[in-house]
């Protein structure tokens, strides 16, 4: 399958953005980074249309997705940027011509939604990656690595120890993205299975109460019970009350899955982060910590 969506060069890639506005004017990097890779970069209608935050109305998001899902000469999709809005349209998008002509859909935070959605209940991989909005500020690593995974080349990362780094093995199917999207999700039928799987999760612009609620809804929900292995990537810009919580957002994290004696790394480059390496979801792949640090290979 993972042969079978990996871009040629001269392949066309929709480039589209199912929630914060963006316009045209902002991806002049973008078009030439991927014109560089030998790629031919198609604007969906969503690109420079706005309706409040948004990149137009939620019918023009969710035809615009479907339009470039169903258009075979698209063979990958981009989403431009994050903020919120992609909750909004997946109810409205049928992916029966998807599922027959599967290709890449690419991006992060709000897109955690497509993830989720296209990992467990369509059973296909996707590209957790830096988007076009911010290739500008991405270290070189965030955007070799998004080429890498297009172009179906190899992807193991490694990386630094952590002090919080619980050691161990594992493998399983990869999944996950944005905690605050995870949260948004349970007990929907957008939902997600970690069962026997290795789950990432990041988030930005949190209260550190939130992290310690979302991550006691995960556990309460029985997303932590059968779960694999868990790597945490940037919990960048947390916030805290005048009444400060006392611990970080890795702490909080460490606290609670500590109890599953599960392999757990921290510090993963991924995320809200400059350098957010690219990762194929909805593939198996092994994780190893030890004392030397972190290394993520896929199988």
């Amino acid at each position: 399958m993972l042969n079978r969506m990996a871009l040629h060069k001269g392949d066309k890639v929709g480039v589209l953005s199912t929630a914060r506005w963006i316009e045209e004017q902002e991806l002049e990097e973008a078009n030439e980074l991927l014109r560089s890779w030998g790629l031919i970069p198609v604007y969906g209608k969503s690109i420079g249309a706005k309706f409040n935050q948004f990149a137009g109305e939620d019918s023009l998001r969710a035809e615009n997705l479907q339009a470039f899902l169903d258009d075979p000469e698209i063979k990958a999709i981009i989403c431009a940027r994050g903020g919120y809005g992609t909750i909004r349209i997946i109810d409205r998008i049928d992916f029966t011509g998807f599922m027959a002509n599967p290709k890449f859909i690419c991006g992060y935070s709000d897109i955690t939604v497509l993830h989720a959605h296209i990992n467990d209940k369509l059973g296909l991989p996707t590209i957790h990656s830096t988007m076009p909005f911010s290739f500008s500020r991405n270290s070189m690593l965030a955007k070799q690595t998004l080429e890498n995974a297009l172009f179906g080349n190899a992807l193991n990362i490694q990386t630094e120890p952590h002090p919080l780094n619980n050691f161990g093995t594992a493998e399983g199917i990869l999944i996950g993205g944005n905690l605050s999207i995870l949260y948004s999700l349970l007990g929907t039928r957008f939902g997600f299975s970690t069962a026997h799987k290795i789950l990432f999760i990041e988030d930005i612009d949190e209260y550190l109460y939130h992290i310690d609620r979302m991550m006691i809804s995960l556990k309460l929900a029985g997303k932590l019970d059968a779960v694999k292995a868990i790597i945490v990537g940037g919990m960048t810009d947390m916030k805290d009350n005048k009444v400060k919580f006392g611990t970080s957002a890795e702490e909080i994290i460490a606290t609670h899955v500590q109890p599953y004696n599960i392999p757990v790394c921290y510090g993963f480059p991924a995320g809200h982060i400059d350098d957010n390496r690219a990762m194929v979801f909805g593939r198996k792949v092994q994780l190893q910590i030890t004392s030397k640090g972190t290394l993520l290979s896929y199988q």
